[in-house]
């Protein structure tokens, strides 16, 4: 059932008046239906008055699809064999990474699957090395995002120059999680992302819709994700994939999408939010944009062999989702791309508050 224009419009001005929104306001907002236009205005006036019109810019580098788990969401699942399988080496991950920080990107995501040739070995060393190796070479922070791992790896990334751990719950509801992130348990996942915290790495959890999850899911996982204080949170859209347990899923619309991007920036409005581009490829980035995200990820270079996650190739060859092919679609929409210095200073800043939560 939609929520009525009129408690949406209300708590819209509450919210953006200073009132902290609960899960029950929450899924008003994410029940908005044809009022959804009034949460994208409240969520971009939230944004302006945090971020002003900056936007930070994300290259994406899945460097190994390789997995040994078994997600049933997921094209890269192990026992899929419809899907590409490659392992990029060192010095082709940095010379990527080079092009895409002269491109003007302000972080580097470094992705992998769990590959059990990395996984496998108790110390990460080739992880840590190729973290220490693109850091050096590019001057740019970096995002990793292998999977679980514990807080002696967590620690030797971010001594080797790593800034961010991305690592997704996919909701925040237990029993839909175990059907999607099959034989992983939940409280692996969330004690990895606290071992990140304590070894000094800012941390981003995110959520899928698509899956069967309810209104009442996301404000959950949207609470979960404030009260934990993570700095980046996110949500994409499930795109059913060839191979896998979840492939004759109708596909989803991009409204629930949308109004968790909005409602997100209503409920955490200093975070990080993003809008991917591995959902509708550069077709759909303005509808994030004007949800309330300000970030831009899954920037892909093209002819260099990478893959996306929810969308392997869609626009990657094509050059669209390039820094390129993002800027005239900030510029329409009065945004501007932020540079790096502006990005470390934010990184700065939320480093020292954790810092200063630590001690």
């Amino acid at each position: 059932m939609s929520s009525s224009a009129a408690a949406v419009d209300g708590l819209c001005a509450r919210i953006l008046d200073g009132h902290v929104p609960d899960t029950r306001d929450l899924e008003t907002l994410l029940r908005a239906g044809e009022a959804a236009p009034v949460v994208y205005a409240a969520a971009r006036e939230a944004r302006a008055r945090h971020s002003g019109d900056a936007v930070f810019l994300y290259g994406f580098v899945y460097f190994s699809t390789y997995c040994r788990n078994e997600c049933a969401f997921c094209f890269y699942r192990a026992d899929n064999d419809e899907c590409p399988r490659y392992r990029k080496t060192s010095d082709e991950v940095v010379s990527i990474c080079r092009d895409l920080a002269d491109s003007g990107v302000v972080l580097l995501d470094l992705t992998m699957g769990e590959d059990p040739l990395i996984h496998d070995d108790p110390g990460h060393a080739a992880l840590v090395e190729l973290v220490a190796a693109v850091a050096g070479e590019t001057g740019t922070p970096v995002m990793v995002s292998p999977g679980v791992l514990e807080e002696p790896a967590l620690r030797a990334l971010r001594a080797a120059g790593a800034d961010w751990y991305a690592l997704y719950q996919e909701t925040h509801t237990q029993e839909l999680y175990e059907r999607l992130r099959v034989g992983q348990p939940y409280a692996e996942r969330a004690e990895a992302r606290a071992a990140a915290r304590r070894a000094g790495l800012l941390v981003e959890d995110g959520l899928l819709t698509g899956v069967g999850d309810t209104a009442a899911d996301r404000a959950r996982s949207i609470v979960s994700m404030r009260e934990a204080g993570w700095e980046q949170v996110r949500v994409m859209t499930f795109v059913p994939q060839a191979g896998t347990p979840m492939a004759g899923t109708h596909p989803a619309g991009d409204l629930d999408e949308l109004l968790t991007i909005a409602a997100m920036r209503l409920a955490m409005p200093g975070r990080f939010i993003p809008a991917s581009l591995d959902v509708d490829g550069i077709a759909g980035l303005e509808r994030r944009l004007e949800a309330g995200a300000n970030v831009v990820t899954s920037i892909v270079p093209p002819t260099v062999g990478l893959a996306g996650v929810s969308q392997a190739e869609l626009d990657i060859d094509e050059g669209y989702r390039t820094v390129h092919g993002v800027l005239p679609h900030l510029e329409r929409r009065g945004l501007r791309p932020a540079g790096v210095d502006e990005y470390r200073e934010r990184m700065a800043a939320l480093h020292a508050s954790l810092a200063g939560t630590e001690a």
